[in-house]
């Protein structure tokens, strides 16, 4: 059986992470689906999925990783052909992924204690961002 749930926030842009465990789980929790896979998928080119300990900290150093791995000053031949100036955050979106598979028991999503599912957004500006959540098992 597949089910396909949406997921709709709000973001602020410039590598905003933000928990979307608990609607991930709340999804699961509505299907009809016992155990199988979630997939969880960023819809657009300038957000990712992945999972991380939200923590302040951690947080910092990841948003400064990013930063320093792929710079937002940079000449991008991207923003040459568009004007936009999110060139860089079509790379980090590329290389982070816009999706994750999150396996799941008794409706139980099977994260370690400090792992939750985040989304990424590095546009430049702040966006309405949808989530597609594909629930597959029995």
């Amino acid at each position: 059986m597949v089910e396909s749930k949406r997921i709709g926030i709000k973001t602020n842009g410039n590598s905003e992470v933000i928990d979307i465990t608990g609607e991930v789980a709340r999804e699961i929790d509505n299907s009809s689906v016992e155990s199988g896979i979630a997939t969880v998928f960023a819809v657009g080119s300038t957000a990712g999925i992945t999972t991380i300990e939200y923590e302040s900290g951690l947080l910092a150093d990841f948003k400064t990783a990013w930063d320093r791995l792929i710079p937002a000053n940079m000449d991008y031949r991207h923003n040459r052909a568009w004007g936009d100036g999110n060139g860089h955050s079509h790379v980090r979106a590329s290389l982070l992924s816009p999706s994750l598979t999150v396996p799941f028991v008794n409706k139980r999503m099977l994260l370690g204690t400090w792992q939750q599912i985040v989304c990424v957004d590095f546009d430049n500006r702040p966006r309405s961002r949808e989530i597609v959540v594909q629930i597959m098992g029995e």
